[in-house]
């Protein structure tokens, strides 16, 4: 008996001391923030998740995107299968050989991340708290049961403050969502509305749902009439402006995997024309990930 309190007082030190050591800055981490603060505050207007807490789990699990699961399968979360349908990577974690979610791109699994945490009752109470409280969430994630070790929260908290991550949080009011009797959640943004399509939803289906005359949707988001939408694209209501919102201007969109200067735009609300345009760039020309688009 004496030995097993000697060791789980030797283990609860360990911890106290791992827990405590100071954090140290590193660019591999700052790359990262660079490369997806944009879907994060994105992430964090449609779901109300702070932006500084989808970062530093980003991060974290992910070892900054250089992860075996981040780069066989995009999974930037360590989110497990769990009745998950779609592509799968196996991966030794708590057990051999463990199912794990795999994305197309690091967008989607951002988008997962959000969904994962509003649609399981596990983290309902997360969403009580203040949008700026990234201590209460990185508390509550792990008494939740986001992860196994015992410096989760810590380590979250170290992370968001060393790189000043808090700072996306007071950006979450730029675009709150409305809810105006209709069929869908619209939001506002750079003066202007827009909603988040669905899987399999057409401009017929969201203009039966918004009272927008679905020719008038495809004019907006310079599209065909008839295109079939993926889910997640946004689907602006009015006609796109010149310019992005003023909290944008002047910064650079760094591009991911997966992204087009058309989802650029689309993300902005901001003309695909006017895009290439202020980046002095033509049609014909391929984005490659990790260009950097001007926004303005």
């Amino acid at each position: 008996m004496k030995r097993f309190i000697f060791l789980l007082s030797y283990l609860t030190f360990t911890v106290l001391v791992a827990s405590s050591q100071p954090m140290s800055w590193n660019k591999t981490y700052q790359d990262y923030f660079d490369l997806y603060d944009d879907v994060a505050i994105e992430q964090m207007r449609l779901y109300r998740i702070p932006a500084s807490i989808t970062l530093a789990q980003g991060v974290l699990e992910s070892g900054a995107g250089r992860s075996e699961l981040a780069i066989r399968g995009n999974n930037h979360f360590g989110i497990k299968c769990n009745g998950w349908t779609g592509r799968k990577t196996y991966h030794d974690d708590d057990e051999r050989g463990e199912c794990f979610r795999a994305y197309r791109n690091a967008y989607e699994s951002y988008c997962d991340h959000s969904v994962f945490l509003t649609s399981s009752p596990r983290y309902s109470r997360l969403f009580k708290l203040s949008m700026t409280d990234y201590k209460g969430w990185a508390k509550g994630l792990k008494a939740c049961g986001y992860a196994t070790s015992p410096t989760y929260a810590s380590k979250l908290i170290k992370i968001i403050e060393l790189y000043r991550l808090y700072r996306y949080d007071s950006m979450s009011d730029a675009a709150a969502p409305l809810r105006q009797g209709l069929q869908r959640e619209v939001f506002a943004a750079n003066d202007n509305y827009y909603v988040v399509a669905r899987r399999g939803d057409t401009f017929r289906s969201i203009a039966a749902d918004v009272d927008v005359s679905y020719r008038k949707l495809a004019r907006f988001n310079e599209r065909d009439k008839n295109d079939t939408l993926e889910e997640g694209e946004y689907v602006w209501l009015k006609k796109k402006r010149r310019h992005v919102a003023k909290e944008y201007r002047g910064r650079f969109h760094r591009v991911a995997a997966g992204e087009s200067m058309y989802s650029i735009a689309q993300r902005y609300g901001i003309r695909l024309e006017k895009l290439y345009k202020m980046n002095m760039l033509t049609p014909e020309y391929a984005i490659k990930v990790g260009d950097l688009i001007f926004l303005n």
